[in-house]
């Protein structure tokens, strides 16, 4: 599988994971991924993305900058949902790959991150997609 394919493959389950969380009542789920981040700012301007979208999560999930950093609150579901979280989430959009920081999830199994941008349900708030 190509990384193109295997970050596209991510974005679709957090999508998933985030459409989920929104149906339930919860805040948006953290992206703390550069290279899966950095899928979703190549797809989200295409005339793709909204089938994508809607057909992982249920609707055209938007995206904004949102700062934070702490434990990433949607890991117990995708591991539900896809088993343990691949090395893709924990590589950088260059595609270097953060050792210690895969090393820490499989020893514990929570992620602790810094994130800026997350999924919006597209109630006007969405924020162009942009580099970060």
């Amino acid at each position: 599988m190509s990384s193109t394919t295997i970050e596209r493959r991510e974005l679709g389950r957090f999508l998933a994971i985030a459409g989920k969380q929104f149906a339930d009542g919860n805040g948006p789920a953290e992206m703390f991924s550069w290279a899966v981040d950095a899928a979703w700012h190549q797809m989200i301007g295409t005339p793709k993305y909204a089938a994508f979208s809607t057909e992982h999560a249920g609707s055209v999930l938007g995206h904004r900058e949102m700062n934070g950093s702490g434990p990433i609150g949607w890991v117990a579901a995708y591991e539900e949902a896809y088993g343990p979280l691949p090395a893709i989430w924990f590589t950088d959009a260059d595609g270097v790959l953060d050792e210690g920081a895969l090393a820490r999830y499989k020893e514990t199994g929570k992620v602790v991150a810094e994130w800026d941008c997350g999924p919006t349900t597209g109630d006007g708030d969405d924020a162009a997609p942009g580099s970060r």
